[in-house]
């Protein structure tokens, strides 16, 4: 007697026909501390080929440019052939790199943080241009599928006021911000699913907190590379879920991955030239 087939993968499983296609690529890693170091190590374990880092001061970068001095910048990319651009640098220059980059055309992946409140100024950049760039305060490919789980999560506990949300965070002694910013990423996807959510306090509370706030709360201690739990909890249980890093390696492994679904991405038609994207338009 045959089995019973209670599911037919032949059947039921298809490929997508937005299916992303990835290639060897030549990177120019903008930025080359400790980062950029592990980025290019991830970028060669992938099979990419790394072919300028450019920095002001790393000693051992192939391109050492003054600060300040982007038309520099821009040349050592375009004679080194790059295909695509990493740029970790520092947020003191990262605007000015990004204004000269972007008409290059080449796909740019930018992981340097604190210009949030430019990104209008950078999307008309980007738009006048005709080039790409996508942006991250974390490129880890876990984090981002796990902002994707939170936001479901939300939604699904959004029609059970009994439930209460809270999320935590904790990270090593040499992080000066808190909270960090994927937990406030993690606050705003529960906020846009829960509409019993609409105030994100990160201080301590003093007094009884009103049920429309979320609270961010943040541990820094040792040398965490960085958790995030999402709580959700009411009188008769509690539900926590949990992102735990173990290295910075997801972060770098994660900006190649970027750079290889955005090329791909605009090569297909999936995306469009001249915007700013997020990791969530990747996925």
């Amino acid at each position: 007697m045959k089995n019973k087939v209670f599911f037919s993968k032949k059947k039921y499983c298809y490929k997508n026909k937005n299916t992303l296609f990835f290639k060897i690529m030549k990177i120019a890693l903008v930025g080359y501390g400790q980062m950029g170091h592990m980025i290019e190590l991830w970028s060669k374990k992938l099979g990419h080929e790394v072919v300028a880092t450019v920095d002001t001061i790393a000693p051992d970068a192939k391109y050492k440019v003054k600060s300040g001095d982007q038309d520099a910048l821009v040349q050592a990319i375009t004679q080194s052939g790059a295909e695509g651009i990493i740029d970790f640098s520092h947020p003191s220059a990262v605007l000015d790199n990004i204004k000269a980059l972007l008409p290059t055309k080449l796909p740019l992946v930018v992981g340097t943080t604190g210009w949030n409140q430019h990104e209008d100024m950078v999307s008309q950049w980007a738009s006048s241009t005709g080039g790409t760039i996508i942006r991250s305060a974390n490129f880890s490919v876990g984090v981002n599928l796990f902002y994707r789980i939170v936001q479901e999560v939300a939604k699904l506990f959004s029609d059970f006021e009994e439930y209460d949300m809270a999320i935590w965070e904790a990270h090593h002694t040499r992080k000066a911000d808190s909270p960090s910013g994927t937990a406030l990423e993690i606050a705003k996807r529960v906020m846009c699913s829960n509409p019993h959510k609409t105030e994100i306090v990160t201080d301590a509370f003093h007094d009884k907190p009103n049920p429309e706030q979320l609270h961010v709360s943040s541990t820094r201690i040792g040398s965490v590379p960085g958790t995030h739990t999402l709580f959700i909890d009411s009188s008769a249980d509690t539900i926590e879920i949990t992102h735990r890093a173990r290295s910075r390696e997801g972060f770098a492994c994660g900006a190649v991955r970027a750079l290889e679904r955005l090329d791909s991405a605009l090569k297909t038609g999936l995306l469009q030239p001249g915007k700013l994207y997020s990791m969530e338009d990747l996925f």
